[in-house]
């Protein structure tokens, strides 16, 4: 028997599109999707890096031009409890000129929840992208006890992009600035911050980034590619060098990457693979096109150091489980530039609101095992690889049997075309 979706969640589906909700929770979502017990404030800061390297002003020849780089963040964060929820934010669209309106939970610079402190969570975007792209994310965690800093980063968003050579050179950069600048901050959000605790979450390019971040540096071969970073600018990222052991942090705990890109073309080598030895969790799409799949696999396969984990959306590209559901203002945007700005947001097979409560999930569980200790989560990884593998087995009694195998927090049905694969160190 056929049962058809209830007037209210089509209501509740169509309202959330209509209103570009990046706050809807589907009520086929895994358990950890759901919404925290704190309100949420949301607040924008800008913070300078002075006398940086400017790379797309420096040319293949001459005097390397310097410049103060400077970083708007978008910070979610647990509010007081007296906080009315609610509010929208403003965010240009992949062809940037267009404005779209997104509305969630968090309530404009509320005051802070200063009852007590929380984990710090970096957010980095994609080339290109902005700091509102993985705003799903970043106010789901936010409302679970976590302050998060999403950053637009310089010459990488919709509507500043420029020499691609600056975003490989600093990505990690950039990261570990505002990892800095947070935990310097002597405001009331600056009281309630663990600077020393903290996770970097990386979609494509800002993945790139975060494994380098994590300890990856990157090849020789790939600091002298001629579309790269001029003058070997990129050999601050060289694996070996000292201008990359400096970036070796005891403050960042664990790693996320939604579709890394730069192991397709060579970055790096099994050395670098070896210098990551902190938790890391893999996100992907098995059809990614842009970072290729078999390359993200084989990060995970490389990566012998560390625990990783690699969740799969089987028959999703290079969009799985990072952006934000396509905002109404984008579904008639001509194409530009050979870009199609709905397709930025969406993917071919799979709903997007599915991908970031699936990803929501799992990154809830693994934050909250390596920054909160909370070891109870580690239930939520021991699963089967395969969703479709998954068995659901319960008695009369509707108590769960020896040969339920189904993955925890999953309601029946829900796991399929999903893959979740765990190493150990030294496998």
């Amino acid at each position: 028997m056929r049962v058809l979706p209830t007037a209210l969640t089509l209501l509740a589906t169509t309202t959330a599109h209509a209103e570009n909700r990046i706050d809807f929770v589907r009520p086929d979502a895994p358990a950890l999707a759901a919404y925290g017990d704190h309100k949420i404030g949301v607040t924008t800061m800008t913070f300078t890096n002075p006398d940086q390297i400017d790379v797309v002003n420096t040319g293949a020849e001459g005097e390397i031009a310097r410049y103060d780089r400077s970083l708007t963040v978008e910070i979610w964060y647990p509010a007081s409890a007296d906080t009315t929820p609610g509010g929208t934010l403003t965010a240009l669209l992949r062809d940037g000129v267009t404005e779209a309106t997104l509305t969630g939970q968090a309530a404009r610079d509320a005051a802070p929840d200063t009852s007590g402190t929380f984990p710090l969570v970096i957010i980095s975007h994609g080339y290109p992208g902005n700091r509102f792209l993985m705003s799903p994310l970043a106010e789901n965690l936010a409302s679970k006890g976590y302050v998060v800093a999403s950053i637009d980063h310089p010459d990488s968003t919709y509507d500043d992009q420029t020499a691609f050579g600056s975003t490989l050179v600093n990505r990690p950069w950039d990261q570990r600035f505002v990892i800095d600048q947070m935990g310097g901050l002597d405001n009331d959000l600056g009281q309630i911050i663990q600077a020393d605790n903290v996770a970097i979450i990386g979609y494509s390019m800002g993945g790139y980034g975060a494994l380098i971040y994590a300890g990856a540096g990157v090849t020789q071969a790939s600091t002298e590619y001629t579309w790269g970073a001029p003058q070997g600018l990129l050999e601050r990222n060289l694996m070996g060098s000292d201008s990359h052991a400096a970036l070796a942090d005891d403050r960042v705990k664990a790693f996320v990457t939604f579709g890394p890109w730069g192991n397709n073309t060579g970055f790096w080598d099994p050395d670098g693979w070896a210098g990551i030895d902190k938790p890391l969790m893999l996100i992907a799409g098995s059809v990614d096109d842009v970072s290729e799949y078999p390359a993200i696999r084989g990060i995970f396969n490389d990566t012998v150091n560390t625990t990783r984990h690699l969740l799969t959306f089987e028959n999703a590209n290079h969009n799985a489980g990072a952006p934000m559901p396509a905002p109404v203002e984008s579904y008639s945007l001509p194409a530009a530039d050979g870009w199609f700005p709905f397709g930025h947001y969406s993917d071919a097979v799979w709903d997007t609101t599915k991908m970031n409560n699936v990803s929501q999930h799992f990154i809830t569980g693994y934050l909250d095992l390596h920054l909160k200790a909370d070891v109870a989560k580690a239930d939520y990884f021991d699963l089967v690889p395969s969703g479709n593998d998954a068995v659901w087995a319960v008695d009369d009694n509707g108590d769960f049997t020896e040969d339920h195998t189904y993955w925890a927090g999953f309601r029946p049905r829900s796991a399929f075309g999903l893959m979740f694969e765990t190493k150990q160190a030294g496998e």
